[in-house]
């Protein structure tokens, strides 16, 4: 295949991504539905799913990059929940989708069968966090989805190389040597993740070169993935656990860093995003021509998708209730309302990482293209289905996460102690009087319009109409700045300055812009 069809997958996909966000619709759905489309216009190039392309240079980056962005502190704290998801849930789901398609389809095997379960039982978080977030979930709702997304996959994973084994060979394996093999799997690639984000942390420290530090970033999930690979342990859990490290660390590294760090990682993910979900639908025409007759395949799709729903929702209301009833945990966590486990209950989307698990499964494994078929069917089934769904369920409940006055009174707490911290500092500096008098008062006015910001939102009433002084000045400065760079912009044009020249202060400019934005984020 020349590049002209890889071009054109992605800023086909590019294109319909930014009329989705234009228009506010869900980019994974519009984006698999035309991939469907796609498939069926005769000449189309094969773009098949391949495990070794899908998993180590789409997946692992995408991966990555959610967890640079969790919280760690939010991690932590939500462990609980995160781990019954995460590692309870799917080998629930392992176990129910298997038992189904071997009950369906006796002839495949029991291992074969809980092969399938591994493929079909990690949700995409990506897709699930994207609607969260657009429909504005509460952040510990965020939290534990995104915790959840960072481990299902590497516990879907895990169980998927176990069942493979034990379906590869005539004697199976057994419950304790598949636990063994689990155990291995998940403490060696939490070890190695670590080692690797620990050593990397403490090599960015010392290079003081913000393009060579994000340069080295950019390397680190490939880097995790492979050693873990060569390592025969859990590679998208080694990415996870640096992932969350490395974000931890990241306030500790140069602001430069952090902007390209966080410019970079953003663009890839919306290359990438994009990519995966046009690619899931055009996989339909090459899964039902290796399946053949698709016709005996259909209601089996339908039990298992079935199958698979049910039990995220028969496993979320125990899983948020049942350990509350220990009075030390109901002391530090409340019951939640209903409506909470019933979102996350319909949070069920497969995504890219099923699919490549599929066509990863190996030829000597019974039935493998009905199970290709069937977690294909699942896949484009359930993103489907929840991607229509799932924003209606959110609006009718109205799970929605409002900032409280708790959370605007503990932010201009912080603000206002970073800018007693900053005012100190610069009486410390300007003490010994060679500080200009204009400047210094100049900085204690910006600091204190900063304070200012977060008491204002306190103290006036969501409800009420109008802007307040920082968000006046906000507004109005970033006129005048619009208004300097088209005189800059001028200028150059009539060769008045280079684009040297042009780009330092346009630079200027965008970051003072920037911070401009910064609260209406």
């Amino acid at each position: 295949m020349n590049g002209l069809p890889l071009i054109a997958l992605v800023t086909g996909s590019l294109a319909i991504t930014a009329l989705c966000r234009r228009m506010g619709a869900s980019a994974p759905l519009v984006l698999v539905l035309a991939g469907i489309a796609a498939s069926f216009v005769p000449m189309m190039p094969d773009f098949r799913i391949e495990p070794d392309v899908m998993l180590p240079l789409v997946l692992t980056p995408l991966l990555y990059s959610t967890a640079l962005e969790s919280s760690y502190l939010g991690f932590r704290a939500n462990l609980r929940p995160i781990f019954l998801l995460a590692v309870g849930l799917v080998i629930f789901t392992v176990g129910a989708v298997g038992l189904v398609t071997h009950w369906l389809m006796p002839g495949l095997g029991i291992a074969s069968a809980l092969v399938l379960g591994a493929v079909v039982a990690p949700p995409d978080a990506v897709a699930a966090v994207a609607v969260g977030r657009r429909l504005g979930l509460p952040r510990r709702m965020m939290t534990i989805l995104a915790g959840e997304g960072l481990l299902n996959d590497a516990t879907a994973l895990t169980l998927f190389r176990v069942a493979v084994a034990g379906a590869g060979t005539a004697t199976g394996i057994s419950l304790q040597g598949a636990a063994e093999m689990f155990l291995l799997a998940s403490v060696g690639g939490a070890a190695i993740g670590l080692a690797v984000a620990w050593l990397v942390h403490r090599i960015r420290l010392l290079l003081h070169d913000p393009l060579i530090e994000s340069a080295f970033g950019l390397v680190v999930p490939f880097t995790v993935y492979l050693a873990a690979e060569e390592a025969r342990v859990s590679s998208l859990l080694a990415v996870a656990v640096a992932g969350l490290y490395l974000g931890h660390q990241a306030p500790r590294s140069g602001f430069a860093t952090r902007l390209q760090d966080d410019a970079v990682w953003r663009a890839s993910d919306t290359v990438l995003e994009s990519v995966v979900f046009t690619l899931i639908g055009l996989q339909l025409t090459s899964v039902v021509r290796e399946v053949g007759t698709v016709g005996p395949q259909l209601l089996v799709g339908l039990a298992v998708m079935a199958t698979a729903m049910l039990a995220r929702v028969v496993w979320a209301f125990p899983a948020a209730y049942l350990p509350r009833m220990i009075p030390a945990v109901r002391r530090r966590d409340p019951y939640p309302s209903w409506r909470v486990p019933t979102v996350i209950a319909w949070v069920g989307m497969r995504g890219a990482m099923s699919l490549a698990a599929a066509f990863a499964i190996p030829d000597a494994v019974p039935g493998r293209a009905k199970l290709i078929f069937l977690a294909f069917f699942v896949t484009v089934g359930t993103l489907l289905l929840h991607g229509l769904t799932l924003p209606w369920l959110i609006r009718l409940l109205g799970v929605r996460g409002v900032e409280t006055r708790e959370d605007i009174l503990a932010e201009a707490q912080a603000q206002y102690a970073a800018g007693a911290a900053a005012v100190a500092r610069l009486e410390e500096l300007a003490g010994d009087g060679s500080a200009e008098p204009r400047s210094v008062e100049k900085l204690r006015r910006l600091v204190q319009m900063r304070t200012n910001s977060s008491w204002e939102r306190l103290g006036r009433d969501a409800s009420e109409i109008g802007e307040g002084p920082s968000a006046t000045y906000r507004r109005l400065r970033r006129e005048m700045v619009a208004a300097e760079r088209d005189t800059f912009i001028q200028f150059r044009n009539d060769g008045l300055i280079d684009d040297e020249v042009l780009r330092r202060v346009l630079h200027e400019l965008d970051l003072e812009e920037a911070l401009l934005s910064r609260a209406d984020l």
